[in-house]
């Protein structure tokens, strides 16, 4: 080993935040003003390992929108208004990356015939008529959860929506886990599988922060909101693997947003 990889080795706490920052990278449009070694080192990390810090890099993302939707709705703007600016700048946020892969999958899913035709369709950058309106849908039943969660209490709503976002995550790593990529040449493929290890890992510590965020105000949360979570990560996943034949970038997405959904209304459903 040399001098200089000597000084480039991280000790456990910065090689996490190195995951942190990898995952931010990659999820989200967050400018990150690193100092050089730290930005160098993060840049050598993989991604498969990585997402053993993807619960808490999903924390960061949700930071803005939730800081928002808890001081609109504390300043008396209607809790359905003040989710939906919330989830404009969680959009903003990450460059709307999940919506997109949702879109793109609703139009492939059911407007392919085979799925050769359905991935060539998911590629279109142009939406259809299933993918607009999936994407109105679901936006529609997230703002209404997030607004049942602020009409209790503006930190509710924040604490909900950031518990979401990192639980919603780390379900994505279950069709990208168990599934092959579905093309030879998609960003999937290039990427690679998750470490099964950093899977769990990412599994642990999202189970952990759900419960954190939640216990104050919906303590019988964890458990529905976890099993809300794993179901929309192995639905997506036998959907893909009959529909497609795999994982695609646009699945992963997808499974994020089916799955924000279901531990959303796992969250309300458990307030006393």
């Amino acid at each position: 080993m040399t001098d200089r990889d000597r000084r480039d080795t991280l000790d456990p706490i910065s090689a996490y935040g190195a995951d942190i920052v990898v995952c931010l990278r990659f999820f989200s449009r967050l400018a990150l003003a690193l100092p050089e070694r730290f930005s160098r080192l993060a840049g050598r990390r993989r991604l498969s390992g990585a997402v053993r810090a993807l619960p808490l890099a999903a924390v960061v993302i949700a930071l803005p929108a939730a800081g928002v939707l808890a001081a609109l709705s504390a300043i008396g703007l209607p809790p359905l208004a003040a989710a939906g600016v919330a989830l404009a700048v969680l959009a903003i946020t990450t460059g709307a990356l999940h919506e997109d892969g949702l879109a793109d999958v609703c139009d492939g899913f059911f407007g392919g015939r085979d799925p050769e035709q359905r991935l060539t369709i998911m590629r279109d950058s142009r939406i259809g008529a299933f993918g607009a309106l999936g994407l109105a849908l679901t936006v529609l039943v997230r703002a209404s959860l997030l607004a049942a969660l602020a009409a209790e209490a503006p930190l509710a709503g924040a604490a909900g929506l950031v518990a979401a976002a990192a639980a919603s995550r780390t379900a994505m790593l279950w069709p990208w886990l168990s599934l092959p990529a579905a093309r030879p040449d998609g960003l999937a493929r290039l990427v690679g599988r998750p470490l099964q290890s950093a899977a769990i890992a990412a599994g642990l510590t999202a189970a952990v922060l759900v419960f954190v965020l939640t216990v104050w105000f919906a303590p019988i949360a964890i458990l529905p909101a976890a099993i809300g979570a794993a179901l929309a990560g192995w639905h997506l996943a036998v959907s893909a693997e009959r529909l497609v034949g795999g994982h695609t970038g646009d699945v992963l997405g997808t499974t994020q947003q089916v799955a924000e959904i279901a531990v959303l209304a796992a969250i309300v459903m458990s307030v006393s």
